[in-house]
C-alpha cells in the first residue's frame, strides 16, 4: 500500500465528461489498496474568466478580495470530482484551503506555501477516504483566501505530498512525461524515464511548461519524487505504477538508477526555449564603479527580474554599453523605470527588443563532459545563427537569439546533442 497524492490540471477537469474521467483514475489507485488524495485545478479558462469579472468590477481591485474570487474555481472542481467519485461508489470527500489549513505567506494572488496542518487528512486518508482539494488556494496569517499565483496547484499538490509523507506526487497533465524538448517542434523529441530534481528546477526556469518552478523547488527541498503523467489515456488503461511517464527523483536516486542501468549519463538532458524574454541595452554608460548598480538597484527593488547580463569592453572616454534581458511582460515597466533614472545612471538612451528567443541546453551531465558549450555555439553559427547574449550555471547554458530562428536553433542542438529519438513513436511510448 501507497500513499499517494494525485493532481489533475485545468485541461483535465474541462468538463463532467474528463471529470469523470479523472475520477476513474482516481478510484483505479484507491482500488489498488492505495492511500489517495487528489489536488484538482479549476476548469480550463475558468481562472481567466474570474480574473476579468474582477477586472469589470473595479480595475483597481483589492487583492484579498480578488483571491476570494479566483480561488472558486478550484471549490468547484473539488465539489465536482468529490460527488462524482461518490456516485461510483467511493468515499470520498472535498477539503478547502481553510479547513487542511494550508498556512501561506506573503502577498494575496502570489503566496507562497509555509505549513500544513494534515492530521485530520491524514486520518481521513487512512480511514479509506478519497481526500479531493483544491488547488492553487491557502489561507493567509489573517484568516483571508489566498492564491499561489497561475500554476499554483502544482505548488500545493507539492506542499501537501510533503505533508502526509506521501510516497510520490503523480501530476497528471495533458503531456505524458518530460521529453528532451517540446514534440511539436522535434518531432523525433524523446520522453525521459528519470530526471534530477536539479534538471527539472533549470528545465522549469528557462521555459519549459510542464511544472511550475516553486513547484519543483519544494519537492527538491522536501524529497518529494514527483511523476508527470497523462490523464488523457483509455478507461481501461493501466494505473500510473505501471504506466511510468517521467519520475523526477534526487541525485543520489538518479545516480542509483544509472549504475544499476550500466548507464553513463548524457552531457545535455533536454533543450527548452522561452519566447518570453526582451533584451534592453543602455548605451555610453560611465565606466566607473557604481554604475552598474544604479541600473539594477531599481530593477531589484521594483520586482523586474533581470536575467543575461553583458557589459562591453569599455569605449575610449571612459563609457561602456550594458546589455541585459528581462521577462517581456516587464519591459515597458523596466524602460519607464531607467528613463526616470537617466541623469543618475548617465547613459545615453535605451534600445528595446522583444523579438528575441532564449534558448538553453540543460544537464548534469555537463559537471563532467567538457565542451558542451563550444558545441551550442558551433552548432549555430554553422547555420548562421547569432547569438547576442549569454549566461550560464553550473548545468545550465543559455543564448539569446533572434526569435524567428527559435525552432531552427532547437532543432539544431536536439541533433547536436545526440538527443534525437531513431524512431519516434517507439520512443514516445516508452
Amino acid at each position: 500500500m501507497a500513499r499517494i497524492v494525485m493532481k489533475f490540471g485545468g485541461t483535465s477537469m474541462a468538463g463532467t465528461e474528463r471529470i469523470r474521467r479523472v475520477a476513474n483514475i482516481v478510484r483505479a489507485q484507491a482500488a489498488g489498496g492505495n492511500q489517495v488524495a487528489v489536488v484538482v485545478s479549476a476548469m480550463a479558462g475558468e481562472t481567466d474568466r474570474l480574473v476579468n469579472f474582477c477586472r469589470e468590477a473595479n480595475p483597481l481591485y483589492d487583492p484579498a478580495e480578488y483571491d476570494v474570487v479566483v480561488s472558486s474555481g478550484e471549490q468547484v472542481t473539488s465539489g465536482l470530482l468529490a460527488l462524482t467519485l461518490q456516485a461510483m461508489g467511493c468515499k470520498a470527500r472535498s477539503w478547502l484551503g481553510w479547513q487542511l489549513p494550508l498556512h501561506t505567506f506573503s502577498a494575496h494572488a502570489n503566496a507562497r506555501v509555509g505549513d500544513i496542518d494534515a492530521d485530520k487528512l491524514v486520518a481521513s486518508m487512512e480511514a479509506g477516504e478519497i481526500a479531493v482539494i483544491p488547488g492553487f488556494q491557502g489561507v493567509s496569517d489573517e484568516d483571508r483566501i489566498t492564491t499561489m499565483g497561475r500554476g499554483g496547484s502544482d505548488t500545493s499538490a507539492v506542499a501537501i505530498a510533503a505533508a502526509v509523507k506521501a510516497d510520490r506526487c503523480d501530476i497528471y497533465t495533458d503531456v505524458d512525461g518530460v521529453y528532451t524538448t517540446d514534440p511539436r517542434i522535434v518531432a523525433r523529441a524523446r520522453k525521459i524515464p528519470f530526471v534530477s530534481f536539479e534538471e527539472m528546477l533549470e528545465l522549469a526556469s528557462v521555459g519549459a511548461k510542464v511544472l511550475q518552478t516553486r513547484s519543483v523547488s519544494l519537492a527538491m527541498k522536501h524529497n518529494v519524487r514527483v511523476q508527470v503523467l497523462s490523464s488523457f489515456v483509455d478507461d481501461n488503461a493501466p494505473p500510473a505504477d505501471t504506466l511510468p511517464g517521467t519520475m523526477i527523483v534526487s541525485e543520489d536516486e538518479m545516480q542509483e538508477i544509472l549504475e544499476s542501468k550500466k548507464m553513463e549519463r548524457q552531457s545535455v538532458t533536454g533543450i527548452a526555449h522561452d519566447k518570453n524574454e526582451a533584451r534592453v541595452v543602455l548605451t555610453r554608460v560611465p565606466d566607473k564603479p557604481g554604475a552598474v548598480a544604479d541600473i539594477f538597484t531599481p530593477l531589484g527593488e521594483a520586482g523586474i527580474n533581470v536575467d543575461m547580463i553583458i557589459q562591453n569592453v569599455g569605449r575610449d572616454k571612459g563609457e561602456t554599453d550594458v546589455t541585459f534581458t528581462v521577462p517581456q511582460a516587464e519591459l515597458a515597466r523596466a524602460q519607464a523605470m531607467l528613463e526616470d533614472k537617466k541623469d543618475k545612471i548617465g547613459f545615453n538612451r535605451i534600445i528595446t527588443d522583444s523579438k528575441v528567443a532564449k534558448i538553453s541546453v540543460v544537464g548534469m551531465g555537463m559537471k563532467s563532459h567538457a565542451g558542451v558549450a563550444a558545441t551550442m555555439f558551433q552548432a549555430l553559427a554553422d547555420r548562421g545563427i547569432n547569438v547576442q547574449a549569454i549566461s550560464t550555471s553550473e548545468i545550465k547554458v543559455s543564448v539569446l537569439i533572434d526569435e524567428d530562428e527559435t525552432e531552427l536553433a532547437v532543432r539544431v542542438l536536439h541533433t547536436a546533442y545526440g538527443l534525437d529519438a531513431e524512431d519516434p513513436a517507439i520512443e514516445g511510448a516508452a
